[in-house]
């Protein structure tokens, strides 16, 4: 072949001739033989591996890029060399070895040899050791998607598959999740930035954050939230976690206050007493990671609309109290338990609580999901938050519909759900949307439709009170005879106890929502036809759930009281007890257990002078945290009735002081243009 057509395959024009291998140094075969020197190793160099068919001299730079890359439109050379080639290539010179290594067998689509067309690419792999290329490898996934290993070094696509709910075990009928633990957590979960980023894309989640990780300071990773460049250093806040006992496969944890934290603690109770946010703001300036003082200012941020402050201080808290984990408390094993009764346990089960509310508000109910089996996999007898009130709505929104069933199926022997009125009616609500579900065997499906018909007759049997609110808020007009029969009425309301009115209305002001779907009402309608016929048989069902209902519900545990006032639904707030919405609630702490395990208590305050003078004693009064009868020593039966006296006293003659102040009015001088006025004024 002619030069011309070589210039032609390697695309050069004419005058871009280099000097040759000679001349650049890399052929010094013949000038060690003039020398009587050693001959170079096959196929090497002075200087290692020689490059044959070089033409310019800075082709040797990108020489291994442009190998391992060829350009597009180029053919690949066939890594398949022959030893006859490359010992050709090293023992003469370029130009014999051209003409040996011309002659390869690749053969095109076709089928029509190339190699005498392309000289130089044989020539320019067959005196170099050459790499073997690695052919891309394309795999399929279980969607049938091609994937290649390229594709799979990102890490937004390495997200996207782990975070595709077709990659991942099925939870809503799938076999993988149920060899599971009930209550198991899984840490990814755990994180509201994957739920979001299923919704809208990695890229409108995290947007421009990507760069500037890169430049944040070193901060310990964590599970339950992400720690923040605008949060405060971390230091040591005296808080630990102690490991009691393990019994029966399950450990018992608790936390612990250490000196100076509790020094920091009866400083926020005093903060707390004066009725002043801007004391617990000034505390958190001294002590940034003080996890009651951040749930309180999260309540009192909350309640001026800062949504996005509280949401904050609340995760600050768990960072704060996650950083004090024992080193085998486990989130994710569900063999992990807290005693409520303990204060300094009730911080991070009302951080957890506060956190997926604000989750749930936010638009990722499976997070919040997570969050709430965490809370519920703590202490799951006693269940201090009363979490089983929630849990069916979050399952119904996260659509873990599965998850729900199993729950009823497993704890309905010892836990008697159904008689509370949320899982009474979520439950059947559950088997009506699995029944919906067109990917599942039509056998799966129809047993579905006959458990939620089963269960719905069963739950307008036993809280009748449920239907009417339910339709309200769903703004559906019942037919006529639903709406004049007695059994749905306004009777079925009054004659409730008020414990289960509180259930009923904490429901219904949740859930009401989930019952808006036209296909949800049109399944309800011929099921509350059949509640009445059996009503008006006079069926043994009804006569026994009127008896179970007169037995049942006399009072609420503590524990329901202290989900209605957190969850903070005024339909369930606007029912509760006068005992309890008379005591103060706290917070940081929200109707404390009776049977409480206190490791420390609050010293006594010290005492002011006994001789203080009433007026002292007046202005003292104006101030927020003023409490005559912590000030008074208690030495006798005597003294506390003068210092119950004392306290009249003071109370009266503050009373008289307020009028007195309030009564003044001060006459207006008199203005220079009145001509009436003499200038004069008293």
């Amino acid at each position: 072949m002619s030069r011309r057509a070589l210039r032609r395959l390697r695309g050069e024009q004419r005058g871009q001739e280099g000097p040759g291998l000679g001349e650049l140094g890399l052929d010094p075969g013949p000038e060690r033989a003039r020398e009587g020197g050693p001959p170079p190793a096959p196929g090497k160099g002075p200087r290692g591996p020689r490059r044959a068919g070089v033409s310019n001299r800075f082709e040797l730079i990108p020489a291994e890029e442009s190998e391992d890359e060829p350009a597009a439109g180029e053919e690949r050379p066939d890594p398949r060399l022959s030893e006859q080639d490359t010992a050709g290539g090293s023992q003469e010179g370029s130009k014999d070895s051209s003409k040996e290594g011309a002659v390869t067998q690749e053969t095109d689509g076709d089928g029509h040899r190339e190699g005498q067309e392309q000289p130089d690419q044989t020539l320019a792999t067959s005196n170099k050791p050459r790499k073997k290329k690695k052919k891309r490898k394309t795999k399929k996934n279980s969607a049938g998607e091609t994937v290649e290993d390229n594709d799979l070094e990102d890490i937004d696509s390495l997200l996207e598959r782990i975070e595709d709910p077709r990659l991942a075990p099925q939870s809503q009928g799938g076999t993988a999740t149920d060899s599971r633990p009930l209550l198991y957590v899984e840490h990814r979960n755990l994180n509201p930035e994957n739920e979001l980023k299923r919704y809208f894309g990695a890229r409108a989640v995290l947007g421009d954050q990507r760069p500037r990780q890169r430049q944040r300071q070193y901060v310990r990773s964590m599970w339950l939230t992400a720690p923040k460049n605008t949060w405060p250093r971390y230091s040591k806040t005296g808080i630990t976690m102690q490991l009691l006992d393990t019994r029966r496969g399950v450990q018992h944890f608790t936390f612990e206050h250490h000196r100076e934290y509790q020094q920091v603690q009866f400083k926020f109770l005093d903060a707390v007493e004066s009725m002043d946010p801007n004391n617990i703001v000034l505390l958190l300036q001294m002590n940034p990671y003080h996890v009651d003082s951040l749930l309180q200012l999260s309540d009192v941020c909350r309640m001026q609309e800062d949504q996005e402050m509280a949401r904050d201080l609340i995760e600050r808290a768990l960072y704060s109290l996650e950083c004090a984990f024992h080193p085998v408390f486990s989130l994710t094993s569900g063999a992990c338990r807290l005693d409520y009764r303990r204060p300094e346990n009730r911080a991070f089960f009302l951080a957890l609580f506060k956190h997926l509310m604000f989750l749930e508000k936010r638009g990722c109910p499976r997070t919040a999901l997570e969050f709430c089996k965490l809370i519920l996999s703590l202490d799951p007898e006693n269940d201090p938050l009363c979490v089983l009130l929630l849990i069916d709505f979050l399952s119904l929104r996260a659509r873990e519909y599965t998850f729900l069933t199993r729950l009823f199926q497993e704890w309905e022997s010892h836990r008697n759900l159904s008689q509370l009125p949320n899982f009474a009616f979520s439950v059947p609500l559950a088997y009506f949307f699995l029944s919906q579900q067109e990917e599942r065997p039509e056998l799966e499906r129809s047993q579905a439709r006959e458990r939620a018909a089963r269960l719905v007759q069963l739950a307008l049997i036993m809280f009748p009170s449920v239907l009417m609110p339910l339709l309200d808020h769903c703004s559906v007009q019942p037919d006529a005879r639903v709406a004049s029969h007695p059994f749905f009425g306004l009777n079925a309301q009054i004659s409730q106890s008020p414990a289960l009115n509180q259930l009923t209305s904490l429901y219904v002001g949740r859930t009401h929502a989930l019952w808006k779907d036209p296909a949800v009402m049109a399944w309800l309608e011929p099921h509350v036809h059949e509640v009445l016929r059996m009503v008006e048989a006079q069926d043994v069902l009804v006569q026994e759930a009127e008896h179970k209902r007169k037995i049942r519900y006399q009072s609420a545990p503590r524990n329901i009281y202290r989900h209605i006032i957190l969850s903070e639904m005024k339909e369930a707030t606007a029912a509760l007890p006068l005992e309890v919405t008379s005591q103060p609630v706290m917070g940081f702490d929200p109707l404390p257990p009776l049977d409480s395990i206190v490791s420390y208590t609050r010293p006594e305050r010290t005492s002011h002078p006994s001789n203080e003078s009433t007026l002292s004693l007046f202005f003292r009064s104006l101030l927020p945290n003023f409490n005559l009868q912590g000030d008074v020593r208690h030495d006798g039966d005597d003294e506390a009735g003068a210092a119950q006296d004392l306290n009249q006293g003071v109370n009266r003659l503050m009373a008289a002081m307020r009028d007195m102040l309030a009564n003044i009015q001060f006459q207006e001088p008199p203005r220079d243009d009145n001509p009436e006025g003499d200038g004069d004024w008293d």
